[in-house]
């Protein structure tokens, strides 16, 4: 079979377990990995940590695994959309680790690319800082950020060829090809699926070495955050 299964409950068969920490592609709704998601609620795994850009919106994306109180933690940069988020959060039945949104995306890079920590000017002086270590250079002052690597990555792209290599559409190119790197594993869902040779070497977003299962997602929601509808 080599990389590729029939869907995701086959893709996620052995790698899900309770108290892990899970890396989920997609911004807002746009790109996140709809059939992953499914399969872990239905498998009833809590204590979950994700690391993921948001929190998805109430009963729909991550926000179906929150109402399962399957997870524990969020490491996010945005969460507006979701209100059970808030009130898990202001209830401190849910511990959130908030960063800056490039902050983020350079901690899950760097987790992938092998890089333990980097120094950055973000954050300085503020909440983000608290408890991190202070250096000064060339005058300026950073603090020291920390790369993740998560157990679990699920990322969803528009299109993969059986070695994994991943194209993702417009936003969904914004977390998913880091999500993919800093996994241990990386689990991708795909629109659809090309021989190998289809894809052009320079067009590959996520190269197939980041990715260890993929299958063809039957159908995709995506659905919008808010819908807006301008009148005659």
């Amino acid at each position: 079979m080599g990389k590729l299964y029939n869907n995701a409950v086959e893709a996620l068969a052995g790698l899900l377990r309770n108290d892990m920490t899970i890396a989920a592609g997609g911004f807002g709704l746009c790109g996140i990995p709809e059939h992953c998601i499914e399969a872990i609620k239905q498998t009833g795994v809590t204590g979950l940590t994700i690391v993921s850009n948001n929190a998805g919106v109430d009963g729909f994306g991550l926000g179906k695994l929150m109402e399962k109180g399957q997870i524990v933690k969020m490491i996010s940069s945005y969460v507006g959309e979701n209100k059970l988020f808030a009130e898990l959060y202001l209830s401190k039945k849910l511990v959130v680790e908030f960063n800056p949104q490039g902050t983020l995306a350079e901690r899950m890079r760097a987790g992938g690319a092998g890089i333990a920590g980097f120094y950055t000017k973000t954050g300085v002086g503020t909440q983000v800082a608290e408890g991190k270590e202070v250096r000064e250079f060339d005058g300026h002052t950073y603090i020291l950020e920390r790369g993740i690597v998560c157990d679990l990555a699920i990322v969803k792209a528009q299109k993969g060829d059986h070695e994994g290599n991943l194209i993702y559409r417009k936003t969904a190119r914004n977390f998913n090809p880091l999500a993919a790197m800093c996994g241990k594993v990386t689990v991708a869902e795909v629109e659809e699926l090309v021989p190998i040779g289809a894809i052009e070497p320079d067009a590959v977003h996520t190269p197939g070495i980041f990715v260890q299962r993929l299958f063809k997602g039957a159908q995709f929601e995506k659905r919008i955050e808010q819908r807006t509808i301008r009148t005659a």
